[in-house]
């Protein structure tokens, strides 16, 4: 296997301290596109920096600095966008999906956007509020377990629950390897035979809430994420979207030597 090409000026220079990526997670800075379609844009040979050709995924370049092509067309960095969508049930969280499901995407059909991407993820069952952007930097800061950022579902199960059960969805269990825990659970109303009840997550573990209630021999009948760190989906309807107000944006805007990395989603 060969090593990815040494890229001469900026690139070299800036790989101590940080600024340099890899050439596909580049292009999803810039806002073009994807890292998959980028790698299959570099494998192409469609790629250039610097004006020279670059088919190796793994070359690394310092987007701010060098001069990168696509097609002969110069890129430039996308104005930051921050959206929250009220997403329906049925949808997956992905751009591309290879057995040609509806997703997340459809929503933004017809809108002057540049190329986002989820924050985190829900379920194709779930629905709720799913931020997008397509700053990676403060999505991976919202992500980031040591930020705590609290996520608030509302959630709908086949039984009416008794504490114990409750609590033991806060005290947190073992499965599969991993350790899941609820930061709170509580009764929000009841029926005969179902129930609503609210759960709290501070950090986002694959089908999380799914999993610890079906531990507890629950069966989620309906899941919607209402909050993310304070921003709330309000009276959004369903299968749109909007900017982040100021304000919310601020809410979400963690101290960056918190982050450390992308974390999973729900």
């Amino acid at each position: 296997m060969k090593p990815p090409p040494r890229l001469r000026g900026a690139a070299r220079t800036q790989r101590r301290n940080g600024a340099v990526v890899s050439l596909p997670r580049a292009l999803s800075k810039l806002g073009f596109c994807s890292r998959t379609q980028a790698e299959a844009l570099i494998a192409e040979g469609r790629v250039r920096v610097d004006g020279r050709v670059i088919r190796a995924v793994t070359a690394r370049v310092d987007p701010a600095r060098a001069r990168i092509t696509v097609d002969g067309e110069p890129l430039v960095a996308e104005r930051k966008v921050y959206l929250m969508l009220n997403k329906p049930r049925g949808l997956v969280t992905t751009r591309d999906d290879p057995e040609e499901r509806a997703t997340v995407y459809d929503c933004l059909k017809g809108l002057d956007l540049p190329f986002v991407a989820p924050v985190g993820r829900l379920d194709k069952a779930s629905e709720g509020l799913l931020l997008m952007t397509n700053d990676t930097r403060w999505a991976q800061r919202v992500l980031d377990p040591a930020s705590n950022v609290e996520k608030v579902y509302h959630v709908q199960i086949d039984r009416v629950p008794d504490e114990g059960m409750l609590e033991r969805l806060q005290a947190g269990m073992t499965l599969d390897g991993e350790r899941l825990v609820a930061r709170s659970a509580s009764l929000l109303r009841a029926g005969a035979r179902n129930a609503w009840i609210e759960v709290i997550l501070s950090e986002g573990r694959n089908r999380q809430i799914r999993r610890l209630l079906g531990a507890v021999g629950a069966e989620v009948l309906r899941l919607v994420r209402i909050d993310v760190g304070g921003v709330r989906l309000g009276d959004l309807p369903r299968g749109t979207v909007r900017p982040l107000t100021p304000a919310e944006k601020a809410m979400l805007d963690v101290p960056v030597q918190i982050a450390s990395g992308w974390e999973g989603a729900v």
